[in-house]
């Protein structure tokens, strides 16, 4: 009797260990030195979106090259990467090409806007993308946190080029914008289209906003509240990981 109940003690903490040991993993960094199999450079699949990789510039709210970025390319996962094909088409019938500004982002960067977002003395760039919003206040407002969707590679930044100029569509703000002007509700409800007359957009930049969310929402992606730019796979392959290989090929 004896041993049958150390056998069960045995047995139950060794279920307990896995379950905890699972729970610890739900959220893992993937080790730097692991190869990224399932992920893909969207030149392969969209070969003429143009890339302005911010983070590889200094032109970025922190206002250096961001660690981990080693080349001016975006990676995504092979899934997400195959529904932005399908965004391409749809907006190139529409006279559109896509501009990247940033998809997978290793662990390694987002822990660099961390360790700058705690750094109150550094408000280099803030003229350029915060003006309006005290630095103290990033972390609690949303603007930083110490996870970010686009380490699980599925998520992207990104606006759209008019092919006819060759220019920027002008959507009334600027990529990493920290400030209410961001959202795709100002100007009006991105859910029925409609504008709403205001200080900050024009009709057409509403209107242009709606055009690259529209896109987006037919190919699978879905946004968020808070950028317009902002988009992540609806049903993305990696959930729950957050992976940590820099950016390259």
């Amino acid at each position: 009797m004896k041993d049958r109940s150390s056998w069960m003690i045995a047995a139950i903490l060794l279920i307990c260990g896995v379950a905890v040991s699972s729970c610890r993993n739900a959220k893992r960094v993937i080790p730097i030195e692991q190869d990224a199999t399932n992920f893909i450079a969207i030149t392969d699949v969209v070969p003429d979106a143009i890339m302005e990789i911010r983070y590889y510039s200094t032109y970025n709210f922190v206002g250096t090259r961001v660690e981990g970025y080693l080349e001016p390319i975006a990676l995504m996962t092979k899934v997400a990467a195959d529904s932005l094909h399908a965004v391409s088409d749809d907006l190139k019938q529409q006279g559109y090409r896509l501009k990247i500004y940033d998809a997978y982002r290793p662990q390694m960067a987002v822990d660099h806007f961390v360790r700058w977002a705690e750094d109150l003395a550094d408000t280099a760039m803030k003229p350029y993308f915060y003006p309006n919003v005290d630095k103290s206040v990033l972390f609690e407002q949303g603007y930083i946190d110490a996870r970010s969707g686009h380490s699980r590679g599925s998520a992207l930044d990104l606006t759209l080029v008019d092919m006819a100029t060759g220019k920027e569509v002008d959507m009334g703000g600027v990529f990493d914008w920290f400030g209410l002007e961001s959202h795709p509700d100002c100007g009006g409800n991105p859910e029925t289209l409609e504008y709403r007359p205001n200080d900050t957009l024009t009709a057409t930049q509403f209107q242009n906003r709606m055009i690259l969310r529209s896109a987006m929402l037919r190919h699978g992606f879905k946004p968020i509240d808070t950028e317009w730019w902002h988009f992540v796979l609806a049903n993305e392959p990696y959930p729950e990981i957050y992976f940590n290989f820099p950016v390259k090929r």
